[in-house]
């Protein structure tokens, strides 16, 4: 995604973005604190299963800074930030890329540190790759929580009294 397609909050984010230099683009897009850029690069394995080749494709390398084929932006926000926490506490974090559609040639296209995201990605038939997440990301989504709080505990709502019971007809 080009960087001067993203929406930001900042006014001179958005002042820089619209700048024809790359360098005041990223600078203002890395500035805010919920964007990050991610270079990854994929590959492919050929395999045979039952007589038939089939091409599974896995992430090579991801860095946490620009570079690789392609570089995606992680976009962190506040209604995944219960997503986000279960992940960190998992033994093994990981950072999810949508790849295109199921059969078709990998096409890096969107990344996520979201396991619910990723989710959805794969209800819609997207093909999802998955990596270790490093531990510069890591540290970074744990400052993200820090400055905008924990996701709150969604409480459940009380019925009134007797609602949804079977009552038997009064004569």
């Amino acid at each position: 995604m080009a960087p001067w397609r993203l929406t930001v909050s900042s006014t001179a984010a958005i002042t820089a973005l619209g700048s024809p230099h790359p360098q005041q683009q990223e600078r203002a897009v890395t500035d805010a604190h919920h964007l990050r850029p991610v270079g990854i690069t994929l590959a492919a394995r050929e395999h045979t299963i039952n007589g038939f080749r089939a091409t599974q494709w896995h992430i090579a390398d991801l860095t946490p800074e620009r570079g690789g084929d392609a570089t995606l932006w992680l976009q962190l926000t506040m209604t995944e930030r219960a997503a986000y926490r279960f992940n960190l506490s998992s033994g093994n974090p990981r950072l999810f890329v949508r790849a295109g559609f199921t059969g078709g040639p990998a096409s890096a296209a969107a990344i996520t540190a979201s396991q619910d995201v990723a989710a959805a990605w794969m209800d819609g038939e997207q093909q999802v790759l998955e990596a270790p997440m490093p531990l510069a990301i890591q540290v970074w989504i744990e400052a993200y929580l820090a400055r905008h709080g924990e996701a709150p505990v969604e409480e459940r709502k009380k019925k009134r009294k007797g609602a949804g019971r079977a009552r038997e007809a009064q004569p």
